[in-house]
């Protein structure tokens, strides 16, 4: 350890002594700025004579034989120019995307949407817009501003694969350290440090506190100590650090004994004191943050049901609320109820009898009950007073699954008229099975045309199946078009179909879009249009838009050229499904 402290106070005098402007060899590249850039003053940089291998230690770059260490205290993230996930040209978008809208736009748009509990489309369209690799706006709106809508959208998502790639196609963003956190979080408190540490391999430059501790604490895991007692010893020569994690730190290493000291303060430090305390024992409490209780839960460190004490009224909410909160399982939870002691009077006269119990209690006397019923009207009343106890003690996720397993077993035909839509909500969704396209040619936008949005076929061969079809629509009198016809004949006209002169008047049709919008796609604002489009559709399926909302969506896309975003929308909205 000495030697190692010798040789960090060796570089740090090398920095002190020798001047940034001399040391240019084997500068670092940010590969997101496009122009060429000198190495920030901020930037400090100690050099030995040796060149080959760099390892890289958490926001210090190590280049081994070189022993080139570059201590990077601060990125300007005004420096970033792309950051992104998917390729623009995967959905036939631009690089300059964002360049030409205003940010207020932007961020009063983005608020909205990320308020709002998107369908599964909606939230396609705004994947796509924000986590394509662009341009990052300039106008009215920081890079800040604008890599945190993504950063925060991605935290929502909870993806964790997803936030993972991010970060390996943008390994530079000093700004992603909130999205390392989140992972590296996550993953602990669900003791997976395994998954929390492949992320330092990933990432380049990290700054925080908070995350050069992480780093210390996984390279001791992995068993490369002299790594992380070098990082270490330079992060102790740059500035202090936290005495907590010193004093765990050199009892991970080996240098101090064990000791009882425990803090909550964040997930890293709850594990650290579960790791260094001798027959370490936590019981939670209701203020007991959530990341305590899921740690707890996948360490297998909280009591089982068995050896809850039923007695303490202050344990049982503990379980019931961590329940709700998918820490403590539902089957676990009603396995305590089970425990609880009642006599014959209380479990017959249940519906007078509940009343006079605290809630907790109420639920144990209701759910015994149940047990012992067989009539399905009488399990339904049971059911529907558990699911209202919960739902007025505000857990809600406290018996979702149990309430839609126990319903399972009852036949939907043998559910009295006042219990459906009791029984309708609460259930187990069916799985529905996918619907195939069935091609009817007597009606357009039913017809096999719609094998060209499914890429079957050419756009020679469609131009002459539309006016075949339309050649036999002429002549049916009775014919009405249809706005789903005209939906789907005006999108092949934009993909480049000649509609021969004389059926170009089977239909009136006036596309005109808002202003504001044309204006949009003259500017090339494709960002900005796909978040309007986003909160066009907002909470709804596709299947449930009005048929007018899907003119005006296939309309903008059309005119922006997303075929693959349209396509998807016509293949839900026009055919004919069996």
């Amino acid at each position: 350890m000495k030697i190692l402290k010798q040789l960090s106070s060796f570089f740090f005098v090398f920095l002190v002594c020798n001047p940034i402007n001399n040391i240019k060899a084997n500068e670092p590249v940010d590969i997101w700025n496009i122009e060429k850039k000198e190495i920030p003053e901020d930037q400090s940089i100690i050099q030995n004579k040796n060149e080959d291998s760099t390892d890289v230690i958490q926001g210090i770059k190590i280049e081994q034989q070189n022993e080139k260490i570059l201590v990077n205290n601060s990125l300007s993230v005004s420096d970033i120019k792309l950051a992104g996930l998917y390729d623009p040209q995967e959905n036939g978008l631009s690089i300059d995307m964002w360049s030409n809208s205003n940010g207020e736009d932007i961020k009063s748009t983005l608020k909205n949407l990320t308020s709002k509990d998107l369908s599964k489309f909606s939230e396609k369209i705004l994947d796509i817009a924000l986590l394509t690799n662009s341009y990052i706006p300039n106008t009215n709106i920081s890079s800040k501003e604008f890599l945190d809508f993504k950063f925060d959208y991605l935290i929502k998502k909870e993806n964790f694969d997803l936030i993972k790639e991010f970060l390996i196609k943008n390994p530079n963003l000093i700004e992603g350290e909130k999205l390392i956190k989140f992972y590296v979080d996550h993953y602990l408190s669900n003791s997976q440090l395994d998954k929390s540490c492949e992320i330092f391999e990933i990432t380049n430059l990290i700054s925080s506190d908070y995350l050069t501790n992480f780093k210390m604490y996984c390279l001791i895991h992995q068993d490369r100590r002299d790594e992380a007692q070098l990082l270490f010893d330079l992060k102790t020569e740059l500035g202090d650090l936290d005495k907590f994690f010193v004093n765990k730190f050199n009892i991970l290493m080996g240098y101090k004994k064990s000791n009882e000291e425990l803090s909550e303060k964040n997930i890293l430090y709850f594990h650290l004191s579960h790791k260094t305390i001798k027959n370490f024992e936590y019981e939670p409490k209701i203020e007991t943050p959530k990341f305590i209780w899921n740690y707890l839960a996948t360490s297998n460190l909280l009591k089982n049901a068995e050896f809850v004490d039923i007695e303490n009224e202050e344990q049982i909410k503990l379980i019931e609320i961590a329940t709700n909160d998918e820490v403590y399982k539902e089957e676990d939870l009603f396995k305590l109820y089970m425990r609880f002691q009642f006599d014959i009077n209380q479990l017959l006269n249940y519906r007078n009898a509940y009343k006079l119990l605290e809630d907790y209690e109420a639920r144990a006397l209701l759910y015994q009950r149940l047990l012992l019923t067989s009539e399905i009207p009488k399990k339904l009343n049971l059911l529907s007073l558990l699911k209202k106890s919960f739902d007025q003690s505000n857990l809600p996720n406290a018996f979702d699954e149990k309430l839609a397993s126990l319903l399972k077993n009852i036949p939907e035909d043998e559910i009295p008229s006042n219990y459906t839509t009791f029984f309708m909500k609460n259930k187990e969704p069916e799985k529905l099975a996918e619907l195939k396209i069935k091609l009817n040619n007597k009606v357009f936008h039913q017809s096999k045309v719609l094998n060209y949005f499914q890429n079957k076929t050419s756009l020679p061969q469609v131009e002459k199946e539309t006016n075949d079809l339309l050649k036999k629509i002429k002549k049916n009198k009775k014919y009405v078009f249809s706005l789903k016809d005209i939906i789907a004949v005006e999108s092949l006209k934009s993909d480049g179909v000649q509609i021969l002169r004389k059926y170009q008047k089977l239909y009136d049709y006036n596309n005109n879009l808002p202003s504001e919008i044309n204006t949009m796609i003259v500017n090339g604002e494709t960002g900005l249009v796909l978040l309007k489009i986003s909160e066009i559709i907002g909470e709804d399926n596709l299947e449930d838009l009005g048929i007018e909302s899907v003119d005006y969506i296939v309309s903008i896309l059309n005119e922006l050229k997303l075929v693959d975003l349209r396509n998807e929308i016509l293949l839900k909205v026009l055919p004919l499904k069996v």
